[in-house]
Formats: structure tokens, sequence, C-alpha cells
């Protein structure tokens, strides 16, 4: 029994394949809709699985080629994100024979493709899968500096096999020790989710993050890409619910804050508490917004503010958060920024032994503070091009 599957997102595609194949099923994949339609016709397919939004070529277009061009009957399932009435109603009207709404589990869409085409025959019980199709494509970047004994490589790898629409980039931001191997160990089998880049000299964090942003971009299958730190200080569960956030609302960008509240496992040293009280003080006057932490290490962006965000390199090693939103303020202006950026209260957020920012650094972020005012300053640097190299902290 034969199997077509046809979406734009190849994470989407890859669990599904692998799926169906493990069931007894040939399958084919493809994310260009009209080499698609060239695969139908070679490929002689029993079953159709289609998205609805792809570029070019629509879903409910392949839906018609199959009905009306080549007067098949052949069973077609429609698997999208897409949960508009009239799309569902126009589906149905061409003769598809079911519509999935992502997200939905793997199991749910083999038990729909048994009842269309029936189950090969196959001997060995194949034990029931745990994950599920997402409607969104994320790409998160991790900057690694000399990480090798912190790393927590198990806790990545399961959350990407259990959810799909995930792309990790670790990027090695020149490590000493032994984190370029640990990561390349890390990717091996899963290269298709998780992608390595090397930076051969330190450059701090803020440029790692902006090159492992900027290389992501070029991935054409992500709707949105964030960071995260590679300690999990926020794991990847509140990150999801970040993502969750900015699918489902008109924001640009959402940040993670580590607000100390009831039902919330969020620690800090005393000592860092008391600075960050200072710092971010300092934060709400240069941004002219209430903002309660933008130094937290998690945040998502939409796809189309990649370019104003990361495309000049940043002044500051630490602080890039907040040339981050001054930048979205010069573009867009105050107002508007403020409605494009959402700060969202992390439920988990614990300090990590060994962070490279030391209460001493943390002091001396106040003068960077200070060097950020003054280049970012008015709306006639609307266009400025930071040309230094970012700082260290000394």
């Amino acid at each position: 029994m034969k199997v077509l599957a046809i979406d734009d997102q190849q994470l989407v595609l890859l669990p599904l394949q692998k799926r169906l194949v493990e069931l007894g099923y040939e399958v084919k994949t493809e994310t260009n809709s009209s080499k698609a339609l060239e695969l139908y016709d070679c490929f002689n397919p029993d079953l159709v699985i289609v998205d609805i939004n792809m570029p070019g070529i629509s879903g409910l277009d392949v839906v018609k080629y199959i009905r009306e061009t080549k007067k098949s009957l052949m069973p077609i399932m429609v698997l999208s994100g897409n949960i508009q009435d009239d799309i569902i109603t126009e589906g149905f009207e061409l003769g598809i024979n079911d519509y999935m709404k992502k997200p939905l589990s793997l199991n749910e869409i083999c038990a729909r493709v048994k009842r269309l085409i029936g189950a090969p025959s196959m001997e060995e019980t194949i034990q029931e899968s745990n994950v599920m199709i997402q409607q969104r494509c994320v790409g998160v970047v991790i900057p690694c500096y000399n990480e090798e004994e912190r790393l927590l490589s198990k806790e990545f790898t399961d959350y990407i096999d259990k959810n799909t629409g995930y792309h990790l980039c670790f990027v090695n931001d020149g490590s000493k020790d032994n984190t370029l191997n640990v990561l390349q160990e890390l990717q091996k089998g899963r290269e298709d989710f998780i992608t390595v880049y090397d930076c051969e000299k330190n450059g701090g964090k803020a440029e790692a993050v902006r090159l492992g942003m900027l290389h992501m971009t070029k991935k054409e299958d992500l709707d949105y890409l964030g960071f995260l730190d590679a300690d999990l200080s926020t794991d990847l569960a509140d990150f999801d619910d970040l993502v969750k956030t900015i699918e489902s609302s008109e924001f640009k960008i959402v940040s993670g804050s580590r607000i100390a509240r009831m039902g919330a496992n969020i620690t800090k040293k005393s000592a860092r508490k008391i600075i960050s009280l200072t710092i971010n003080f300092i934060i709400r006057k240069i941004l002219s917004m209430d903002f309660k932490d933008t130094q937290c290490g998690a945040k998502i962006f939409h796809k189309d503010v990649i370019g104003i965000a990361f495309d000049k390199k940043f002044v500051t090693q630490w602080l890039f958060d907040v040339e981050i939103f001054k930048r979205m303020t010069l573009h867009f202006g105050l107002k508007s920024a403020k409605a494009m950026l959402c700060e969202q209260p992390l439920k988990r957020w614990i300090h990590a032994d060994g962070s490279k920012l030391s209460i001493k650094d943390s002091v001396k972020i106040i003068g960077q503070l200070g060097q950020i005012a003054w280049l970012y300053r008015g709306e006639k640097n609307k266009n400025l091009v930071p040309n230094s190299t970012a700082l260290t902290v000394a």
C-alpha cells in the first residue's frame, strides 16, 4: 500500500513518513506541491495526505488535480493547521475523504489511514507512538561555550523525539573543552532536527546567538526562530508556551520573564536579585518600556523581524536583548514596537551552577547600558549600523 504525503514543512513529513514505514506502508514525501503532482503521476499512490497552506499550488489545487484532471476516486486526507470553515467545506465539496487539524498525534493519523486504505499485513506488533504533529515549525538557537560538563543532551533529544516541528541549532562559540565533540555526538542520527554551527573563535554569547539566528533563517520551513540557554534554566516545555503565545497572537517577539509569583518555581541568588533590580530599572528608562525582565535567555521571534533584530553586530556582549528591543523601537516607532512585544512569565527558571555571568560582571554591565543609551539615542540614529565588534566584560 502506497502513501504520498505532501507538506511544505519537512519537519512535519519526516516523523510521519517514519511512522507509516514502520507500519508497513510504502511512503514518498514532497515539500514542493508542483513536484508532488509529477510524483503522483509516476508513483500511483493508494492514498494522498496533503497540507492546505502551501506556496504556489495549494493543497486544494492538488485535490482538484486528482479529482477533476485525473478523474481519480483515490482516498485523499487533508492534514492542516487551517481551521477556516469555508476552506474545510470546500475541501469536502471537492471530494476529500478526511480532514485532520494540526496539532494531533501520529497515532490518530495512522488510525485514520488504516480506516481509509486498510493496514499492511505485519506479524510483529508495532508499539504506539507518543509523537505529536505540530501546526508550526520552530528553530531554536542554543549558544554553547565550554558546556561539555553541563549540557543536558538527553533532555534535548527526548524533547525533539516527542515534539515534531522543532529544529535545534547548537552554536559552539569557540569552546576550549570538548563541547564540539559532545554536540556532534548529540547530532548523530538526528541531522534533520539538529544543526551544529561551529565558530572557530569565541565571540561571546551575543555574536553566537546572532550568527545562529541568521544561519537558521535559511531554513524555509521554519515559521518562528528563538534562542534558549544551554543549561535549560528555562526548560523546553516553558519555551513551547512562548511559541504557543506568538502563534496565536499578533506579537512579533515573545520574551520569557523570570517574575517570582505564586505557582511558579523561580529561583535566583539573593545578590543577583538585587543587581537585577538595579539593571532592570535602568533598562526601563533606556527603552521607555515597562519591561520586568529583558535579560531572560528565552525568546521567540516572528521570522519577518529577524533581519531588523540580528542583521547588524551588537555593541555589547551580554545586553544584546536590550539592543534588540531598541532596534525594534527605532525601526517601527515606540508605540508600534510596544504592540509587537510581549513579556510572558515563566513557570520555571532555576539559576544554574557555573553560570558564566558573575555578580562582578553584572555591576560592570551598568556602564554598558550607558553606552547603549548613547549609541542608540534619538530618531536621527534610526539607521544606526554598529561597526564595533561585541564588547567583552573585562
